[in-house]
């Protein structure tokens, strides 16, 4: 394991004065305190220590949101908006996202712990994105004519269209493991459709998307249609999943939790939207590009600290060629530098928190005691921040907890197969999840054989982890319910309403 970097990256004065003072939450336009005046910690998870206070929401603020984005929708100017004026102020948020770009890559790197060089590169450009391509949406939102037969009313004339309309007042929840992006995935599309939105952060990483609020005032989004609640889920998550006036909620997160807002949604039958949890299985076949293979299966777990929904945790490979794609992938392991975020050096920064730390390092200790031998890693890093070494398991059996379970954390287990047959399609279908998948093979055949027959919303074929604002994501099973980007997120904020005329 290479020794840990240390910082280099100075913050920016505005990065500075951002996190010096005590953020308030944005409702009504307004930037307030919470109602019971409380407010929160926030760490940098590479040194353990405070870097910002925010407000800490409760269900008084809960109301104060939703009722300010209910009357923004009812009688604000964002419902009434032209589509083509709602998609420039959609669009300018892109580019504000990118004038801004430095400030809000260290503040994700800050708040995440991820390396800045990532968050310039990925987080903020893939934002920028995304409201880009949802703004294209706007203007193309368009229905369709219908010429109906009634079998009871012969001889008449009709005309018959559908509109495809804003849901209303939209609650959404996003995790922390990539919170700029996540906040962006769930609003450009709720915007770009006409909906206004009362977004939860995860107490964790308020910061990226308090400042991205912030743009969004200056690119013109109206007062009311973007609420933004810092708190903790049992005191503002759970209202707002649970409030009668709002209309749809969107959650990304665990499995656990999707499963209380789905209860939370049944007392008023309100829309719901779900990308959850997963334990990907990624299959590396005899014929594959091996160097290739090896590369993509160890960015496929050790991506984002292996803080991933997606992550390929289960890796699956073919017996011929085991031994060398686990010395492969541990030696990567074993040289990947770790260190604080906002270090240029650093490759892979430490886990969000402290409970996230302790709930990795315990699997870490389920898998020993259950017999699995660890390759590379096995252990807590080194320094005062939130550190586990990259970690490569075999001698995994099918039925141990680091098998079955997601960690959310750069841990993957390695188990050989046999042939590309029925048990191995078997075995990697063999899990509550169904998120994503990963194939490495030169025969194109087998390649789309078992795309065809993996259960996931999303099969990478010798790639991992790629993602564009064009294309749909989401899960079967247990990770999840409809899809986010791509023009299937628009279903998650539209409402079909048919029009039917006698002539």
């Amino acid at each position: 394991m290479c020794a840990l970097a240390a910082a280099d990256v100075a913050l920016e004065s505005s990065v500075q004065d951002f996190i010096s003072k005590p953020r308030n939450m944005l409702i009504g336009g307004q930037w307030v305190a919470a109602e019971s005046g409380e407010t929160f910690e926030v760490y940098n998870p590479s040194t353990d220590e405070v870097i910002a206070h925010v407000q800490s929401a409760g269900k008084a603020d809960v109301d104060k949101a939703v009722k300010a984005a209910r009357k923004a929708f009812e009688d604000g100017p964002w419902g009434k908006m032209a589509p083509a004026e709602r998609q420039r102020i959609v669009w300018k948020i892109g580019d504000l996202i990118m004038e801004h770009q430095e400030e809000l890559a260290q503040l994700e790197s800050l708040d995440n712990g991820k390396p800045i060089t990532i968050a310039r590169a990925a987080d903020v450009p893939l934002s920028a994105e995304m409201f880009q391509y949802m703004a294209g949406w706007a203007t193309k939102l368009n229905g369709e004519t219908i010429s109906p037969t009634i079998p009871y009313a012969p001889g008449a004339e009709w005309h018959s269209y559908l509109k495809r309309e804003p849901i209303g007042v939209c609650g959404q929840i996003i995790p922390w493991n990539f919170p700029l992006l996540m906040a962006a995935w769930k609003l450009a599309p709720a915007l770009a459709t006409g909906n206004t939105i009362v977004m939860k952060l995860a107490e964790e990483t308020p910061l990226s998307v308090l400042k991205l609020a912030e743009l969004m005032q200056e690119a013109g989004v109206p007062d009311g249609a973007v609420n933004i609640l810092t708190g903790f889920g049992e005191t503002a998550g759970a209202p707002l999943a649970a409030h009668p006036d709002v209309d749809k909620i969107a959650f990304t997160g665990s499995t656990e939790v999707g499963r209380l807002i789905v209860e939370a949604a049944t007392n008023d039958l309100k829309k719901v939207s779900l990308e959850l949890g997963g334990k990907s299985p990624n299959i590396i076949l005899n014929d594959a590009d091996i160097d290739k293979a090896i590369e993509g299966a160890a960015h496929a777990i050790f991506f984002n600290h292996g803080q991933c929904c997606a992550a390929g945790s289960r890796l699956f490979v073919q017996e011929g060629i085991y031994d060398q794609v686990v010395e492969g992938i541990s030696n990567i392991a074993r040289n990947i530098k770790l260190g604080p975020g906002m270090s240029t050096e650093t490759q892979m920064g430490p886990l969000v928190s402290r409970t996230q730390l302790e709930r990795v390092t315990g699997f870490l200790d389920s898998g020993k005691t259950q017999g699995a031998t660890a390759a590379a890693g096995g252990s807590r890093g080194e320094g005062a921040g939130y550190f586990v070494e990259p970690t490569v398991l075999t001698d995994v059996k099918d039925d141990m907890k680091v098998y079955q379970e997601e960690i959310f954390g750069p841990v993957v287990t390695a188990t050989p197969f046999k042939e590309a047959d029925d048990d191995l399609i078997r075995r990697a279908n063999d899990t509550v999840y169904g998120l994503a998948s990963g194939v490495w093979t030169q025969d194109i055949s087998k390649a789309h054989k078992m795309a065809s027959r993996l259960r996931a919303g999303t099969v990478w074929v010798n790639c991992y982890n790629v993602f564009d604002a064009a294309l749909p994501f989401g899960g079967y099973k247990q990770s999840g319910w409809g899809r986010e980007m791509g023009a299937q997120v628009l279903n998650n904020y539209l409402e079909t309403k048919t029009v039917t005329v006698g002539l």
